[in-house]
């Protein structure tokens, strides 16, 4: 089978009318875990973006009046392409994010799906009749909305880009990408030779790695109707603030610091195991890991020390050579945040209970214990691999921590009855809640969001994203014009 990310293929260059090389220079493609790099990527300034709005908005006309079945096929060629290039595309996420290999597997296989289920959204009924009081056919018709643009983060790029992007086309739009140049062919170059290869016409997508200011032309270029960004909130609302300006609608997906409460009725075993789970997989750097354990006094201390035990014995290392559980954070400025949020959050009074170490850019796992509430480390979004527990006496006490946060994405509960976690979560606003598993999950047929500082709410996933990429419009029609009186 012929390779589909020869790094010759996109050395200095983005996807915009094919290879192209941008005006905004390049830089090396580095590899977190061993520094080395694995080629080059172009970066694109405020012109390139201009440009391939321009081009994508010329193109989306023809798209738009295409056959369903032609989007579709495109779709499922797409989603079985990314299955046929499984393991290539599989060491480019590990090489390129740190991503461990059941890690790296999941993302692969969770972006194949995404495209199967874009396939099925181009069949959907494009609209419902509605009710009227006059003699006429009153319609609502769903239309694209014409150039969608995408911009997605480091730490999980393939899911964060191919989910905006696979339903965004299969609903007749065109799409420019904008990944992060720390990561852009997981991010953006494999899904654009993926989308070439499925027979996708010329000028619909293009990929183009940049800094913030193309971000920010991307979001203010008139050719662009809707925004859909992944990252930050410190991000987000800028991103938001700049689309309201354009008067153009942003879907923002934004950050999180997830609790995980484990009630005294739970088998400590299973709860210390997902926990653990959700705190430490792939380095804590997923929008939805479990940034605050709330443990009721009664199982806290028995909880505390089996992770910590835990953690102790998971391998961190080089994911691309080595079977570990833990690979590399994306580079030295995330070390540095997530090293001094845990140094501050020991000096404050708490308890490290493992790790708290690094060497190179592979942090040991970490559990915290005796945290308050006002320290750093459980009042900020850590991105990296931290458990913080706070300890609680009651339900009503365990939903107002909970619920003191800015942040709203996802929330579990770990119970012995799972009604009593059910009625715990109603007390708790979050997007996302999970009665006994853990905070990190995602599905392609799920609607996915958050709320408060964690984003816009839910509008990925399944029949989510018919809201996020089209527009309605109103349609009546007469038998004949009626008799007004002037």
């Amino acid at each position: 089978m012929t390779a589909l990310l020869d790094p010759g293929t996109f050395n200095g260059t983005v996807y915009s009318g094919g290879w192209t090389v941008p005006s905004g220079g390049s830089r090396a493609i580095i590899e977190p875990a061993t520094g080395a790099e694995l080629g080059r990527t172009g970066l694109a300034d405020e012109s390139d973006v201009d440009k391939a709005a321009a081009g994508a908005a010329a193109a989306q006309r023809d798209w738009a009046a295409a056959s369903f079945e032609e989007r579709a096929g495109v779709l499922r060629r797409a989603g079985t392409l990314v299955e046929q290039h499984f393991e290539e595309i599989k060491t480019w996420v590990i090489r390129e994010t740190g991503a461990v290999v059941g890690a790296a597997e999941f993302f692969v296989g969770v972006a194949a799906q995404e495209c199967y289920e874009a396939a099925a959204l181009a069949s959907q009924p494009p609209g419902q009749l509605l009710p009227t009081n006059q003699p006429r056919l009153s319609m609502l018709k769903r239309v694209p909305a014409g150039v969608v643009g995408v911009i997605s983060p480091f730490n999980v790029p393939l899911i964060l880009s191919i989910r905006s992007v696979a339903p965004a086309l299969a609903l007749g739009n065109a799409v420019v990408l904008k990944p992060d140049p720390r990561t852009p062919v997981s991010g953006g170059f494999a899904i654009a030779r993926v989308f070439a290869e499925a027979g996708l016409p010329d000028g619909l997508l293009h990929v183009l790695p940049g800094g913030p200011e193309a971000g920010s032309a991307l979001v203010a270029d008139p050719h662009v109707r809707v925004i859909s960004f992944t990252g930050s909130t410190a991000a987000g609302r800028k991103v938001g603030e700049l689309a309201a300006r354009h008067l153009k609608r942003a879907h923002l997906e934004l950050g999180g610091n997830s609790a995980l409460i484990v009630l005294d009725d739970v088998d400590v075993e299973r709860a210390v195991s997902a926990g653990a789970w959700g705190s430490f997989l792939h380095q804590g750097q997923i929008c939805m890991t479990t940034g605050r354990h709330l443990v009721h006094e009664r199982v806290a201390d028995s909880y505390v020390e089996a992770p910590a035990e835990h953690a102790g014995h998971l391998p961190v290392g080089n994911p691309h050579t080595d079977q570990v559980a833990l690979g590399p954070l994306i580079d030295e400025g995330q070390l540095n945040k997530v090293h001094g949020l845990v140094r501050s959050t020991v000096d404050a009074g708490a308890r490290l209970a493992s790790g708290g170490t690094y060497e190179g850019l592979f942090y040991r796992p970490t559990v915290l214990d005796a945290v308050g509430t006002d320290m750093p480390a459980y009042a900020n979004e850590v991105f990296g691999p931290v458990a913080p527990v706070v300890r609680f006496s009651s339900e009503e006490e365990a939903a107002a921590l909970a619920s003191a946060s800015e942040y709203g994405l996802s929330l579990s509960i770990l119970t012995g009855d799972a009604m009593r976690g059910l009625a715990l979560a109603e007390r708790i606003p979050t997007g996302i809640a999970h009665i006994n598993d853990q905070t990190v999950n995602d599905e392609a047929v799920a609607p996915f969001g958050g709320v408060a500082a964690s984003g816009t709410g839910a509008r990925f996933g399944g029949l989510s994203n018919m809201d996020a990429f089209t527009e309605t419009r109103w349609i009546t029609v007469r038998g004949e014009i009626p008799q007004y009186p002037f």
